[in-house]
């Protein structure tokens, strides 16, 4: 169906272009992988701009869906719609949690930089007034778009603690020059869009020209070429009509459909009839599709003059996205911590040989104040390189690269509540390898994928021998996610545990795409993370896999589980109405218990289930939980239950209150 265009820069402009973009780099995607040649081949930033805009999607679907089912319009006219604040704050807020490596985040920023400017109404559209003052549909023209672009690509640079030119900043600017450019007061987001586009797309061409390792490759910039299908996007939501593709190779256009080997928007998987032969066959994992490029490692993996101290890119985040790659002298390195939930790094365990380059990827969430960051930001610049930090309004999404981990995540300690913090150990064949292409990583025979609802969770599941997923409250892992968690177990048979019945299906979407790369998936439908806890405990890789997956599927089914949480709203319940603030029960998925007190409650749940026998008990207790509250409960089964054993493990920040288990 072709896509009717937008006239202004509404909330249904960016719920539009959100999608269209979304869908934009899913055919780049492969593409985008396997130009990543700054400063390495490793060919994973299609994949993590499409995970950060996936997340950003995902929040603007949100504040529709809640609009309709909210307040209906005036007079009867259904449901009312979100503001243009509402949405471009949605997608730059999702975009900011859900942001992946150095591209990714640089993204985030570029959003939110337009989303600053659009969510304060700048140039709102003449004769609209009315629309403002009830906070209805304010939307923004041309100028607005203008506006909005030179504001994003302005705090993209800042953004950066050491920007080189070549890479997506480059473009990012070179879009809101030509949009600058384009008309007067008069244009429209139509024209301006197109503007920025072709000023992208024309930067994006002279990528080579500004970094050598590009030039050898005869390949643009892989973050720039990501920025660009997602201003072509923009493009087609204000115009209804896609634009020539980008140039991504030395002297090649691949504008129209079907043009040459290389992939452009509109070529790919679901592109339509004009794509090349072939393009729906080839699926490949993260770690293969560095091999049609040259690494182009070694000297001219080094920061362009006078740049001090710019970061080398990490296998697992973006290369060519703002960061240079000297490293900062003078570190030993470090031993290797886990990579608790990084999507698609794809990376070995052990040092590489003659790295000289910082051995770690740190990644985090933070809750800290704009004074706090500033110091984080200096901190950070001295402990290593790549330092990209974006965000505001007391979230901030923190990125480095450093030999010392402990010593990033520390300062995060000290600025503020850092969370969701991954860790990633450059190995063999990645960022600071010199010389020739990374050897492959051999396949182990079986794997068992998690995804799990906190800190403590992923710890024990890791040391469990688990490849996890980490799920914060209210933000669901998207089936991406969950594909690149398998490509990074990196095993031919892989177990999936969804550990929520709200994820059975994303799981499924998630080991359909999997299977057609030729991993063998099982994917049993847990509930809750304790019948994932169960099943591992008998998960055995030497059985047969069939065997393996039905001992593990007994296992988890013959697990009852329960958690305790606080209701946020009044609610009807299968045990009655409850209040918000009520201490809530639930068994097996219903509430079963509405309470006031947290410990009391969680007795009564406990009861409840071992009236129906039990030999073991389990409790994850979260971060809010009672100090005493596991105490109580231990004593209570020994007291009341013969033979039945506890456990007790710390869950982190996982949202509910407690977690039961009961085998």
């Amino acid at each position: 169906m072709a896509q009717v265009p937008q006239t202004f820069f509404d909330a249904l402009a960016v719920r539009t272009w959100c999608g269209l973009a979304l869908e934009t780099l899913g055919r780049a995607r492969e593409e985008i992988d396997a130009i990543n040649v700054y400063p390495v081949a490793d060919g994973d930033t299609g994949t993590n701009l499409y995970l950060t805009l996936e997340s950003a999607v995902a929040a603007v679907e949100a504040v529709f869906v809640g609009h309709a089912a909210g307040s209906p319009g005036a007079e009867g006219t259904g449901p009312k719609e979100p503001t243009l604040a509402d949405a471009a704050r949605a997608m730059a807020h999702g975009a900011l949690i859900g942001a992946r490596g150095n591209s990714g985040t640089i993204l985030a920023q570029l959003l939110r930089g337009m989303a600053q400017v659009l969510a304060d109404g700048a140039s709102v559209h003449a004769g609209d007034a009315s629309a403002q003052a009830d906070g209805a549909s304010v939307h923004a023209d041309g100028q607005g778009l203008r506006l909005a672009l030179r504001h994003a690509a302005d705090s993209a640079r800042q953004a950066v603690a050491h920007p080189v030119e070549g890479t997506v900043l480059t473009v990012a600017s070179a879009a809101a020059d030509a949009a600058d450019a384009a008309g007067g007061a008069e244009s429209d987001c139509g024209n301006v869009a197109r503007a920025a586009y072709e000023g992208a797309r024309a930067a994006l061409a002279a990528t080579p020209d500004q970094l050598p390792v590009l030039e050898r490759a005869g390949v643009v910039d892989a973050g720039g070429r990501g920025l660009v299908a997602v201003l072509g996007a923009l493009v087609e939501t204000f115009t209804g009509e896609r634009p020539r593709g980008p140039v991504t190779s030395a002297g090649r256009v691949p504008g129209a459909r079907g043009s040459g080997p290389g992939v452009g928007p509109g070529v790919g998987p679901g592109a339509g009839a004009g794509e090349p032969a072939g393009a729906h066959a080839r699926v490949e994992s993260v770690e293969s599709l560095a091999e049609p490029v040259p690494a182009c490692i070694g000297a001219d993996s080094a920061a362009a003059p006078g740049q001090d101290g710019a970061g080398s890119v990490p296998a697992c985040a973006d290369p060519g996205d703002g960061a240079g790659s000297a490293a900062a002298p003078g570190r030993g390195g470090a031993e290797p911590l886990p990579a608790c939930a990084d999507p698609g790094d794809g990376v070995d365990s052990v040092t590489a040989p003659g790295q000289d380059g910082p051995a770690f990827e740190v990644i985090y969430l933070l809750e800290a104040e704009d004074d706090a960051v500033a110091r984080l930001r200096e901190r950070l610049d001295g402990l290593g390189d790549s330092l990209v930090v974006v965000g505001g309004d007391g979230l901030w999404n923190v990125h480095v690269h450093v030999d010392d981990a402990g010593a990033a995540v520390e300062a995060g300690i000290e600025a503020g509540r850092p969370y969701r913090i991954r860790i990633t150990h450059f190995g063999a064949g990645d960022v600071h390898t010199t010389g020739a292409e990374r050897p492959p990583r051999e396949r182990a025979q079986r794997a068992v994928v998690a995804v799990v609802p906190g800190e403590g969770l992923a710890g024990l599941y890791t040391e469990a021998g688990a490849t996890t997923v980490l799920a914060r409250p209210g933000e669901p892992p998207a089936s991406g996610e969950l594909v690149q968690a398998v490509r990074r177990a990196h095993a031919h048979e892989v177990v999936l545990l969804p550990n929520d019945a709200d994820l059975r299906h994303t799981a499924a979407a998630a080991a359909e795409q999997v299977r057609t790369e030729g991993v063998r998936v099982a994917l049993i439908p847990t509930r809750s993370a304790v019948q994932g806890i169960a099943a591992l405990a008998v998960h055995e890789p030497e059985r047969r896999f069939d065997e393996d997956v039905v001992s593990m599927t007994s296992a988890a089914g013959a697990t009852r589980y329960a958690e305790v949480t606080v209701a946020e709203r009044q609610s009807w319940t299968m045990a009655g109405i409850c209040q918000a603030g009520d201490v809530l029960g639930l068994i097996d998925g219903d509430v079963a218990v509405i309470g006031s007190d947290v410990t009391a409650t969680a007795e009564t749940v406990l009861d409840r289930m071992l009236a129906a026998g039990g030999e073991m008990v389990t409790l994850v207790l979260g971060d809010e939980a009672p100090d005493t509250i596991a105490e109580h409960l231990e004593g209570r089964v020994r007291e009341g239950y013969l033979a039945v054993d506890t456990v007790v493990y710390r869950g982190g920040r996982q949202g509910s209150l407690l977690l039961i288990g009961v085998e």
